[in-house]
């Protein structure tokens, strides 16, 4: 399987020439969804659910299908019937080859006074890949590799590095890092690394590696 990073929560998964993206949001480039046949999206946020962009996506490519939570899914099943589909926590299905298992289903806390949203993660081909979305849920399944939300509002880095502790991945790719400057990323480097548990890795944007 080919990952390819995206900016900030974005990532691309190919296999066997099909295409999986998940979350294009609001920083991720334009052409993230391009030449894709599903889009799993975590969350209703904008870095994470561009709306404007993926409606056009969908209009662009009759083809392409999207799975994602009763919140984002109200906003586009009308326009779109039978390629949106709703999931929550527990559900299985498959999209561009992919399987693909529902974890979580609440947004980290931010603050006492935001009400939380809902929130899924996404287990994709039996643990190959794990994107928590904008959560630190642990999935009832071994995790290879682990998509970090490294850098958020709602999270610091003692519980990023609980959370790599607890998933026990192979290896952790940090998403979620659009708002971390160059300046501290060596910070967060040398501290999850050390302290993590597990490979800590970190993409370019449009770098891709074999996971």
């Amino acid at each position: 399987m080919k990952l390819t990073k995206k900016t900030h929560a974005c990532v691309r998964l190919e296999k066997d020439g099909r295409t999986l993206v998940v979350d294009p949001g609001m920083f991720t480039e334009e052409d993230a969804v391009a030449g894709a046949e599903a889009v799993l999206v975590t969350h209703e946020h904008p870095d994470h659910f561009d709306e404007a962009r993926l409606r056009a996506a969908l209009e662009a490519d009759p083809e392409l299908a999207v799975w994602t939570l009763r919140s984002v899914a109200d906003r586009l099943a009308a326009a779109f019937p039978g390629r949106v589909h709703t999931v929550g926590h527990g559900d299985t299905f498959t999209a561009a080859g992919f399987d693909v298992q529902v974890h979580g289903e609440l947004h980290a806390v931010i603050h006492p006074d935001i009400p939380r949203i809902t929130n899924v993660g996404y287990l994709i081909d039996g643990g190959r890949v794990f994107h928590p979305g904008d959560a630190l849920t642990v999935p009832d399944h071994p995790v290879e590799t682990l998509m970090l939300p490294v850098m958020a509002p709602w999270n610091k880095i003692a519980e990023v590095i609980e959370y790599v502790r607890e998933v026990k991945p192979q290896r952790a790719y940090d998403v979620h890092d659009a708002l971390l400057t160059d300046l501290a990323r060596p910070i967060y480097d040398n501290q999850i690394g050390a302290l993590g548990g597990a490979e800590h890795l970190r993409l370019t944007p449009g770098a891709s590696a074999e996971v």
